[in-house]
């Protein structure tokens, strides 16, 4: 009977533990570098989106007072083109993931495909050494009867009838038998048989594990592999509505360009209308306090003629002709519209983002959420209040006079009126709430001053 040889046992860990870790190895390091570079992608384009949102206030008040669909166009344009590159860069992270996932499926099914051919291969060593072993343990079995019945040897005994394994036997045999040279190769052969027997099992135990494994990461990348497959699907369809729709904004904005224009004309003659209005109002308020004036002067007492000269005089100065080096009202004599107060857009020239021209921002634009409350300036009568095309909602205070200057201040875009036209209001009074009326894009407070009938700089006469 052929000798046969032994193979070294092969460690269950050892194995299972090279298996795994060489798909790891394999994944892992194909990946990082492009991993650092999206992660590097995805935190450029946020920062774009948060700078494209931190310029959405200052756009909307620059498109105060323009054609509304124009300026709704232009600030959701903001919003698209600040979307769009990171939506590109979660795009590029999922298509990472999904071909990570791609590569590590073809990684598991080549291990899962050897560690089968390796059972495979396994079972059938197990198979055809199992023949061996019985028949070397059959030849032992003959050999310890032959001894039993030669020598009465209680090794042989114990084996014949069970009370003793075969390796206690062999190992009993090879030290007190004289038997002959086959008999002692057959000793050889049963004890090769069953160390090959005991390592091909812990073999197949080992590979068998493996598979279970590989088969349990290889149903956790299917899921991984679907996950970033609807990902990268989802963001390919949003990329490309936000490419369809940059384009129909850009196409909306060229469109609007003209309206917008007729539009700006349009506030500005509302503007002017106002300042003339003002300035009427002024005039014959002016008169009015000339007349009364005269009145008084007639019905005093007479007073020497130097003193009745100069009464003369300043009454013909209150009707209606500048008064010559009069000082300029307090520059704290207005209290701040809001509770508290935050500017969001100053007075003075503005350039338009779209149309491309300075123009003048007549007011002071304050953060107001919609419906905050919206405090009087200074005590006053209400000249005003009603709706316009430009400033929406608005209320106009006459304040009177200081320094020899008729002071009047406009809160404009309000939701809804606290007070009426003719009311006496003071100081801090609420006289309207917040709102986005007229040609305004967001809800805020756009705050004028009018000095002599003339738009001026409010943060002159405040605090």
């Amino acid at each position: 009977m052929p000798t046969m040889r032994t193979h070294p046992a092969r460690s269950l860990p050892g194995r299972l533990s090279a298996t795994l870790l060489s798909v790891v190895l394999v994944l892992g390091g194909a990946t990082s570098a492009g991993a650092d570079d999206i992660d590097d992608r995805r935190a450029a384009a946020e920062a774009q989106q948060r700078a494209k949102q931190a310029e959405r206030e200052t756009l909307e008040s620059e498109l105060e007072h323009t054609d509304a669909e124009l300026a709704q166009a232009v600030l959701d344009l903001n919003t698209v083109e600040g979307r769009l590159p990171v939506a590109e860069a979660e795009l590029a992270a999922a298509e990472a993931e999904l071909e990570r996932a791609e590569r590590e499926a073809a990684v598991l099914a080549q291990r899962l495909a050897d560690a089968q051919l390796e059972e495979a291969a396994v079972t059938r060593q197990i198979e055809d050494g199992a023949g061996k072993v019985e028949e070397a343990r059959a030849d032992i079995a003959q050999m310890a009867r032959e001894e039993f019945r030669g020598s009465g040897d209680a090794n042989a005994l114990g084996l014949v009838t069970g009370a003793q394994s075969t390796e206690e036997f062999v190992d009993g045999y090879a030290v007190t038998s004289s038997a002959a040279r086959s008999q002692a190769r057959t000793l050889a052969e049963l004890q090769d048989a069953e160390a090959i027997a005991r390592n091909l099992q812990a073999r197949l135990v080992a590979v068998r594990e493996t598979i279970t494994e590989l088969k349990r990461l290889a149903d956790e990348n299917v899921l991984a592999k679907q996950a970033a497959t609807d990902a990268a699907a989802a963001r390919k369809a949003e990329i490309e509505r936000l490419i369809a729709e940059q384009k129909q904004l850009k196409a909306t904005i060229e469109a609007r360009k003209q309206a917008a224009i007729e539009e700006i004309d349009a506030n500005a003659a509302e503007v002017a209308a106002i300042e003339a209005d003002l300035k009427r109002i002024i005039a014959e308020q002016s008169e009015r306090d000339r007349r009364l004036e005269e009145e008084r002067r007639r019905a005093a007492e007479a007073a020497a003629a130097e003193a009745t000269r100069q009464r003369a005089a300043a009454a013909a100065q209150g009707g209606g002709a500048p008064a010559p080096a009069a000082p300029a009202p307090s520059s704290a004599f207005l209290r701040y519209p809001t509770a508290n107060p935050v500017v969001t857009s100053s007075y003075g020239m503005r350039f338009h983002p779209v149309l491309g021209y300075w123009r003048l921002h007549a007011g002071t634009d304050f953060r107001a959420y919609c419906g905050t409350p919206i405090l009087a300036a200074q005590s006053g009568t209400v000249v005003y209040s009603r709706t316009l095309a430009g400033l929406g909602n608005q209320v106009l205070i006459n304040h009177g006079w200081t320094g020899g200057h008729n002071v009047m201040s406009s809160y404009n875009h309000l939701s809804a009126f606290a007070v009426s036209s003719g009311q006496q209001v003071s100081a801090g009074q609420v006289v309207g709430y917040s709102g986005t009326t007229g040609t305004s894009t967001a809800c805020h407070l756009h705050f004028e001053v009018y000095v002599d009938g003339s738009t001026t700089d409010p943060m002159r006469y405040l605090p």
